[in-house]
């Protein structure tokens, strides 16, 4: 089952790639979620593998 707060547009940090900075949700179909990370470029992550940190931008430190 998805996750319902993976949506387009939300902003996630990769628990562990903290190197990858913050993402934006360009898409999420099923458990498939493809996001563009600041320092890591576009990527597909399984949502059952890797649970995605949905963070507020304007109160994430950098």
């Amino acid at each position: 089952m998805s996750d319902p707060t993976l949506v387009p547009g939300a902003h996630v940090r990769h628990p562990a790639q903290p190197d990858w900075g913050l993402g934006q949700i360009q898409s999420s179909i099923g458990n498939r979620v493809t996001v563009n990370f600041e320092h890591a470029g576009k990527v597909v992550i399984n949502s059952v593998n890797i649970s995605l940190e949905v963070v507020d931008p304007d109160d994430d430190p950098p």
